[in-house]
């Protein structure tokens, strides 16, 4: 049976080559002149003015020729090569793929645009496609809340390798693997394209029924009385693709978190109680409840959601704070309630490294410091030192396979001139020539990655370039870098 690993080994190459019109050249020396790998303006998908003016003057401070080159590659993709613009059912519709597999997961999706939404307020383009955005996600959450991935067509059958899932499985979804963090990113998404703009058009009753899904959801999984109704089991040589126990996970003891079976990078928890995400679930549930009282002045929906996230919030600085040798506290990754606590960290947000960039606590705190220096160390199974880079993967890709994200997050997550100035380094030094950010690279030979066409990478990417150019612009101009 093939899996998403076959289909991304498969179609990785090709759908590269349709994209950018040309094979990536695997060594940096081979550009001399660094040409813009964007698609020619007529083929780009979607073209906001006030991104290539962010494009061009975020650029023009850039000292650095290669790493220009790469932000004007990356900053752009997803509007360039991931976007569809349309109307559905009367009412403005965007779909936005991951880049190689034509789905929309709500995760990748939303983390896709965020770059863009400080850019809304003046482009009524930009408005227009995150309006679209946000009532596709809607629609998709009213479709099944519990899913990760869906189709563009809302009739479609699921993705290739999802077609013989044991679950329940409807029509329109591509993948149905329950993660707490595909219900938390739509909400970021409304929640910061409300802010910036104030434009309360997209939630309408479809989108607020969405969100009573959302708080529903949450409920299920605290798995306070019985299981709830979610359950997943696929036939995989990779054990993270399944989930155990007639699909219902490790046991629990019920303490007030929400479970979730798979973490962001689709792979399955080990323990249910899964700490980045619930700490991202308080902090998104906080924000529902600010949206329902200025949108719609509903107060008791409000005070339901914010009831929920003390509930869990309680819940996971009781049960899931881990000491050291020393005595430091730092979080753990997953629980179980019982009693077990796991230590590591995966490259995918959310992250206990990630947890300050989604706003879940400051980068100061002492609880995170403590954490955030044992993930990036040895203490975490899943860190890895190499002659190329330092960074954190996961099992998703296996050991050696540094993730180009968990270098953005450390960079993002760093007041220090210098963490950031050798993570700019590593990303700049590790894109094997093809001006783009992928998946992983293997932490000795950057020419050994996954996925030529990953868009929420390159948009993380074009992120850090911009915030650096906001906040440390000395670390961009000429030399700098050497």
């Amino acid at each position: 049976m093939p899996t998403r690993r076959d289909f991304l080994k498969w179609s990785g190459l090709a759908a590269s080559a349709s994209v950018f019109s040309a094979a990536l050249p695997r060594n940096a020396s081979a550009q001399s002149n660094y040409i813009s790998k964007r698609p020619p303006l007529a083929k780009r998908k979607f073209v906001s003015e006030a991104v290539e003016r962010q494009l061009a003057s975020v650029k023009a401070a850039i000292g650095d020729p290669k790493l220009a080159w790469m932000f004007e590659n990356c900053y752009p993709n997803t509007l360039d090569t991931t976007v569809e613009l349309g109307t559905l059912d009367g009412k403005p519709d965007t779909f936005v793929i991951t880049g190689d597999i034509d789905a929309m997961w709500l995760r990748d999706s939303s983390a896709q645009v965020v770059p863009y939404i400080p850019l809304a307020k003046n482009d009524p383009k930009l408005q227009r496609l995150f309006h679209g955005l946000i009532q596709r996600h809607a629609r998709c959450i009213r479709i099944d809340p519990y899913a990760n991935a869906f189709m563009p067509d809302p009739h479609a059958p699921p993705l290739v390798w999802a077609r013989h899932d044991v679950t329940d499985m409807k029509p329109g979804v591509g993948e149905r693997k329950w993660e707490i963090d595909s219900l938390c990113y739509p909400i970021r998404l409304a929640h910061g394209y409300w802010q910036a703009t104030g434009d309360t058009a997209p939630y309408d009753d479809d989108w607020r029924a969405a969100m009573h899904l959302v708080l529903k959801t949450f409920r299920e999984q605290q798995r306070k009385y019985d299981h709830g109704p979610y359950h997943f089991q696929r036939t995989s040589d990779v054990p993270t693709e399944t989930q155990m126990l007639g699909g219902y996970g490790n046991p629990t003891r019920p303490n007030g978190m929400i479970h979730s079976m798979f973490r962001p990078s689709d792979d399955a928890c080990v323990y249910p109680l899964f700490v980045p995400a619930n700490l991202f679930a308080v902090l998104s549930l906080r924000r529902l409840a600010q949206m329902s009282r200025a949108i719609h002045h509903d107060d008791a929906f409000a005070a339901d959601c914010e009831a929920l996230a003390s509930e869990v919030e309680q819940a996971v600085n009781r049960d899931a704070r881990m000491r050291d040798a020393d005595g430091r506290e730092f979080w753990a990754y997953e629980i179980d309630g019982i009693g077990n606590q796991l230590f590591m960290d995966d490259a995918n947000i959310p992250s206990l490294l990630g947890l300050p960039y989604l706003g879940c606590c400051d980068r100061n705190d002492p609880l995170y410091q403590n954490t955030r220096n044992r993930v990036w160390s040895a203490h975490n199974p899943y860190f890895f030192h190499g002659r190329a880079a330092d960074g954190i993967g996961g099992p998703h890709e296996g050991l050696r396979m540094i993730w180009p994200m968990s270098i953005m997050m450390y960079a993002q997550t760093s007041s220090d001139p210098a963490q950031i100035r050798q993570c700019l380094k590593w990303l700049r030094d590790t894109d094997a020539g093809s001006g783009f950010m992928h998946e992983t690279f293997d932490q000795d030979n950057p020419t050994h990655f996954t996925r030529s066409w990953f868009a929420w990478a390159n948009s993380l990417f074009g992120e850090l370039i911009v915030d650096v150019q906001h906040q440390h612009p000395d670390l961009l101009r000429p030399g700098a870098l050497r």
